[in-house]
């Protein structure tokens, strides 16, 4: 999980693969970047990468992992949030 809402942050799908190594970088699956929302009758957006660094639409075990994230960092003290994810082509 990445916090793109209090810093700025990018990633190309080459930094996302060597991030991923898990001989040379961090090592994952999935990276999920939370983002500020596109819409304002929405709490945040998301973007879910695996490790190859394409993007994808849905991770089940990232959604609960998301939830607690922004929880946990302050980012909202709602109980039910409004989201967004963008969809794999």
């Amino acid at each position: 999980m990445v916090d793109a809402i209090t810093q700025n942050v990018y990633f190309t799908p080459e930094t996302i693969k060597r991030l991923a190594d898990r001989h040379r970088g961090i090592g994952f699956d999935q990276l999920l970047i939370v983002e500020p929302p596109y819409d304002p009758d929405l709490d945040f957006h998301y973007r879910i990468f695996n490790a190859d660094g394409s993007e994808v639409s849905q991770c089940g075990n990232g959604a609960r992992c998301f939830a607690r994230f922004v929880t946990l960092k302050g980012l909202t003290n709602k109980k039910i949030f409004q989201l967004a994810r963008k969809k794999a082509k």
